[in-house]
Parts: C-alpha cells; sequence; structure tokens
C-alpha cells in the first residue's frame, strides 16, 4: 500500500475570500479548517490523503465538491446540520471578517457513525491525524479521547495539533506526535510563561501524560521539540511573511507526511518546518510547492537547545 494518511476533519469550512485584483473584487470560494489546510500539505508532499469529514446543509453540498482533489479522497458521513464557514474581504491586505457561521452540533448517532468511520479508516491505513473542530459545539472533547485510544490501541499512528480539553482527551491514546503553540500552553495553564525554560517543563509534562514526539512553535521564535530525551531548537530561514495563518497545520502536516514515507524524525521535523515557512509566505493556507519545500528543509537547522 502506498503511504498514506487519513485526516479526521469533523467540521470543514466554507470560505469566501474577497481580493483585489487590477482594481476590482475577484471572489474566491474553498473549502478551508485546520483538517482541510493539513490534507493540502500532506498531499503536496506526494502522501495519499483520506478526509473523513461530516457535511450537512447547502454548506456541506458545497463542500462535497470542494473537497476531494488531486490526492485527497473523501470520506463522508451526512449529518442534520450544517458545516459552517466565513466570508473574508483582503482587498486591503488585511483580513477583514465581514461574518462567520459556525458548524452546528452532530447528534449521537452522527457521532458514532464519524467514529465508526475513523476507526476503519485509521486502522486500515494506519496513521491518523486529529483535527480540531471549528467550533467546540460540533463534537465532544471526550470522541477524541476515544479516537486516540481506539486507534492506537489498534496499531494506528494518531497524531494530533490541539489544545484545550481535545488535547488533554488525545493523551489518553498516547500520540506518537503532538504539536501545540506557546500561546496555546499558556493559555491552558500548562505553562508558567513564555520562557523556554517553562515551555520544556510543559513539554515535558505533556510527555510524562502520553505523548512521542512534543513540538511547540513560538510565533516568529524558534520551535522547541523534545524528541526522545533532547530538546531541540528548529531555526527557519529568513523569509517576510505574507500570511502568518495555518503555518502550525502545515508544520504538523509536513511532518506526519514525512514519517508516514520512512524518514527519521529529525528530518521529518525540518521538512515540517519548511512547510510551515512556505506556507508564512504564501497567502493560501496549506499550500507550497515540494521543490521549494525540499530547498527550504536544507536551510533548516536544529540546535540543541542549552537549558
Amino acid at each position: 500500500m502506498p503511504p498514506s494518511v487519513v485526516v479526521f476533519n469533523p467540521s470543514p469550512l466554507v470560505t469566501v475570500t474577497i481580493e483585489d485584483r487590477g482594481g476590482t473584487p475577484d471572489i474566491h470560494v474553498h473549502a478551508g479548517g485546520q483538517g482541510v489546510w493539513q490534507a493540502r500539505m500532506i498531499s503536496t508532499l506526494g502522501v495519499q490523503v483520506i478526509m473523513c469529514a461530516a457535511l450537512g446543509g447547502e454548506t456541506g453540498d458545497l463542500l462535497g465538491h470542494l473537497l476531494p482533489g488531486d490526492g485527497v479522497e473523501l470520506r463522508r458521513v451526512t449529518t442534520s446540520t450544517r458545516n459552517g464557514g466565513y466570508v473574508h474581504d483582503r482587498r486591503d491586505d488585511e483580513r477583514d471578517e465581514i461574518v462567520e457561521a459556525p458548524g452546528g452540533p452532530l447528534d449521537r448517532h452522527e457521532q458514532d457513525e464519524l467514529y465508526e468511520l475513523v476507526l476503519h479508516e485509521g486502522i486500515t491505513h494506519g496513521t491518523a491525524v486529529l483535527a480540531g473542530p471549528n467550533s467546540d459545539q460540533v463534537v465532544p472533547h471526550h470522541l477524541y479521547g476515544r479516537l486516540a485510544t481506539d486507534l492506537s490501541a489498534n496499531g494506528c499512528r494518531v497524531a494530533a495539533d490541539l489544545a484545550g480539553e481535545r488535547l488533554n482527551a488525545v493523551l489518553e491514546g498516547k500520540p506518537f506526535l503532538i504539536k501545540v503553540s506557546h500561546e496555546e500552553l499558556l493559555a491552558d495553564g500548562r505553562a508558567e510563561s513564555e520562557s523556554p525554560a517553562d515551555l520544556v517543563a510543559a513539554m515535558r509534562k505533556l510527555r510524562e501524560e502520553g505523548a512521542g514526539t512534543v513540538v511547540v512553535s513560538r510565533a516568529a521564535d524558534p520551535a522547541l521539540a523534545l524528541v526522545e530525551d533532547d530538546v531541540l531548537e528548529i531555526h527557519l530561514p529568513p523569509l517576510q511573511p505574507a500570511e502568518s495563518s495555518g503555518a502550525g497545520d502545515s508544520m504538523t502536516a509536513g511532518a506526519v507526511a514525512s514519517l508516514v514515507k520512512g524518514l527519521e524524525i529529525r528530518e521529518a521535523l525540518r521538512i515540517g518546518a519548511a512547510c510551515g515557512a512556505l506556507n508564512v509566505v504564501r497567502r493560501g493556507l496549506g499550500t507550497g510547492g515540494d521543490h521549494a519545500i525540499d530547498t527550504l528543509a536544507e536551510r533548516v537547522e536544529l540546535v540543541d537547545w542549552k537549558g
């Protein structure tokens, strides 16, 4: 079987962006949300994605056409509630929100159907990324705990870029990779400050609670990674940012795709970091070319943290 990753995407979004094109408004309609952006980057690296998503309403019907693509296969659960979406105006190079509608909650039967779908696909393909919902009301956090635990117990490696109660729940399943931002560690009360020493202490606590490799992004500062017993700083090549959103999602996706392709963890972190860096210089979230990623990965430095 060729390398593949299952992406659990409970609530993809319809995104409508208004941009300027030669003084004329230009409207773009896409699928969006964390799971979509992660899937896009994984497929860019030549790894097949099986996206398990809950779709409903008019927005869900539209997403059913937008989500499948080159390297991305859609497995859907049809729900009685609609998917969310947003409209943003970026004509002045800023992201001005016009309206945002959250996705509705799944009932217990829909949750069970989605769980069953992800369990089957995860065990079949061997690696799963659990993406967060766009709204807390879509699925309960304990569903993440059940999925992570049951997938791991049946030989499927689990990765996640989550925070709060969903992160706590996923740790029950001993995920092989956790990515979290330093802001999320602070907001969750897991880190006392943004100092590297406090962040590393929080990372070691995550390891004690079940995480394998732990990566903490720090905005413009070098990310930190806990690999076995080593703490590394991930230094990126200097680049001028165009859009900072989505860099962490691309980093997670790049690392997971690389590991599925058989690369060792340090090289996977370099490629993941390059994916995040390339995302920052582009306006399409989760996008980038594999040649540019390889070029940037050669310039990513992993340095032992001196704590």
